[in-house]
Order: structure tokens, then sequence, then C-alpha cells
């Protein structure tokens, strides 16, 4: 593996993997999002969780809304799409009307709208589709008008508002499906009706290099996608950690899984993979250096190393 700070690449075999950071900062307490942790376990890693993915003298997490960037069998591919510009999101006041520059961001590393071939929504929340569109004269359009964008089927089915779906996740006190209410009719349903959407179902193969697969919990059809080439593996695990303290202790469910008991399960056995096959583990929305390699500690997970992307 070949690392490279300042916004440079991390090389896996064939592939080239680039961060790019739409938003960062503190989000909620960190009991709030961990809803089984204590005072006392953030307390006893302060040294290395401070202050990057929690602001101990606040007493906050922090995260960050990570789109990972894949050039793979010369083509382009951007893993989720953060929260976007312009959506009115009611009940999670951080993410209604925001003003980015995420265009800028990718162009200053050479990726225009028009390059992107493939767009991989790992699940369908709010702040992991966010990009899909943009808002063009009223009416919400395509922000990467010559892409796929691949969805899988099942969050398509469970997150679409005409399905009525009760939803089980509660944030604040609130059913998950209020903290994404109109995401899928500006963010989704727009590629839907565009014909550039590809909704798939229990896997889909990219190219010789790359494959996703639905590891639900988080989400019904919430999505991991694994790298392999030559000799080095790495997995996009989307939501399925918020938080490094969840390498230590994998049970601890978030506040934003739709089923608890299948999260933590999935979560056990992707990490576990990770570690036999030291995997390069990339969440969205871990801040620093967004990525990490991981070895078997007793229950659960240490730190290996981080991969070093560099923190904008």
């Amino acid at each position: 593996m070949t690392t490279s700070l300042g916004g440079q690449a991390v090389v896996l075999g064939d592939v080239e993997i680039r961060r790019v950071v739409e938003w960062q900062g503190p989000i909620a307490p960190p009991t709030a999002i961990l809803p089984d942790s204590t005072r006392q376990l953030w307390q006893r890693h302060r040294d290395w969780l401070h202050p990057h993915f929690w602001d101990a003298d606040e007493d906050l997490y922090r995260a960050a809304m990570n789109t990972w960037v894949l050039r793979s069998a010369g083509r382009t591919i951007l893993v989720d799409t953060g929260i976007g510009n312009d959506k009115y999101r009611p009940y999670f006041p951080l993410m209604s009307y925001l003003r980015t520059d995420f265009l800028d961001r990718l162009a200053a590393i050479g990726v225009r709208p028009g390059d992107v071939d493939l767009v991989i929504n790992t699940h369908v929340h709010a702040d992991h589709v966010g990009w899909n569109t943009v808002l063009d004269n009223g009416n919400w359009v395509p922000t990467f008008p010559n892409a796929r964008y691949l969805i899988n089927k099942a969050d398509a089915d469970y997150w679409n508002p005409l399905n009525g779906t009760p939803k089980k996740a509660v944030v604040a006190g609130l059913a998950a499906g209020f903290g994404n209410q109109n995401m899928y009719e500006d963010s989704v349903t727009p590629i839907l009706e565009s014909g550039q959407a590809l909704l798939w179902e229990d896997s889909y193969v990219i190219d010789e290099d790359l494959r996703l697969d639905v590891e639900p919990g988080h989400t019904p059809g919430s999505a991991v996608l694994t790298l392999r080439s030559g000799t080095d593996h790495a997995v996009f695990v989307g939501d399925m950690l918020h938080t490094p303290v969840q390498l230590l202790h994998p049970d601890l469910h978030s506040c934003f899984d739709e089923d608890q008991r299948m999260a933590s399960t999935t979560r056990r056995r992707i990490l576990s993979w990770a570690a036999d096959h030291t995997a390069l583990v990339l969440p969205a929305h871990f801040p620093g250096a967004g990525a990490v390699e991981i070895a078997r500690d007793g229950a659960g997970f240490a730190v290996r190393g981080w991969a070093g992307f560099q923190e904008d």
C-alpha cells in the first residue's frame, strides 16, 4: 500500500483512492450517538479520541462527511455523496440548506461532474445521497450527468415515502424517518426518473477489483464495497462504523441503526474479515486520518495504523 498526504492518493493494487470531505464538526454528545456507551468509556480513551473523534472539552462526538473517490479500471467512482447543498431537512438543522464547496473540492483533485462514471450510495440516508442532485432552475437534477447511480433496491423501497414502511431507529426522540424527511424526493426520485439509477439486490460486481454486497442492519439495504486487488484489500463500510469506539466494542450500536442486533452482527463479521486480511477500513464519517487498519484484540479490535488521508 502506498500512502501520501496533502490530498494525494492511497493506492491499493490497481485502484487509486482519494478522500473529499464535504463537512466536519461536532454533532451531539457521544452517548447520544452510541446510546449504550458511557462517559467513562470515552474518557478512558481520551488520549487518542480527542480531538479528531471526540471534543472531550465540550463532550461532543465529531464526524466528517467523506466521499471516497476511486479510479478503477479506467472509471471514476464516487462512494457516498454527503449532505448536498440547498436541501431542506426540517428535523436536522445541521444539514438544512447547507452550502459547501464540495464540487470545487472534487475539481481540485481533477474530477468534474461529467467525469464521474459511477456513484455508489452505500445506503439511502440524507447524509449519503445529498450530492446525487443539484438545484437547477427550481428543479432537482442529477449532479453527475454521465454517471450510473448504484442504489440498493431494498433501501430504495424502504425509504420510499409512498411505501409507508415504519422506521425503527430513534434519533433525538424522533423516528429516523423524520430525520430523512424530504430526502427521497430531492435526492433519489430525480435519479430514478432520469433513468440513471441501477437498483441492485444481493450483490453487484463493478469490475475485477470491486464488488458490492448487501450487509444489512444499519438499514435493510446497507452495502459494503470490497476491494481486492493483487495482495491489497479494503472495505468501504458506510455507516457500519460511526466512531472508532465501535472497533473496541463492536456490539455498541448507533442511534441510527434500524436493526441493532443485525447491525452488530454485520459489524463484527466485516471487521473480522478486515482484521484477518489486513484490509483498510474506510467508513463514511471518520475525521482525522479517515481510514484504519485493525487487528483482533480480545472480543474486539485494535487500531494497527491509520491510512493518513489529510484532514481538510
